[in-house]
């Protein structure tokens, strides 16, 4: 199953392929397949922030932003034979994480739904 994100609808993302602490809007329709997702989080920002947007401008994210985070399977993961100068491999999977603004939470319920609807709870 496939879940859409959105373009311009107040969502934002971060993922490993941007440097540390940048958050990007969503500005085209993307697709995310959940059969090749190994875990998923929900949580909310409980303090404000300080993230920088491509161009490296100061921004805050607001208490009460919700994040979806989605790790995804190794499959999807980068091999790196040198860590701060030592030989070795460290195995870096790709992530995805939502950030839903405190005024977007009808998104974030829709598609937090969506996700819960495809969990076996025992």
């Amino acid at each position: 199953m496939f879940i859409k994100i959105k373009k311009n609808c107040g969502i934002y993302m971060e993922h490993n392929g941007l440097e540390k602490q940048h958050l990007v809007p969503v500005t085209s329709n993307f697709l995310i397949n959940l059969d090749q997702v190994a875990e998923i989080s929900f949580y909310t920002i409980k303090e404000k922030k300080k993230r920088y947007d491509l161009e490296g401008h100061e921004f805050d994210v607001q208490p009460h932003t919700r994040v979806i985070h989605l790790q995804m399977s190794y499959t999807y993961a980068m091999t790196k034979e040198s860590i701060n100068g030592t030989k070795g491999r460290l195995i870096e999977r790709s992530y995805y994480k939502l950030y839903f603004m405190p005024e977007e939470m009808g998104q974030y319920a829709e598609l937090r739904q969506k996700i819960e609807d495809r969990v076996l709870n025992l």
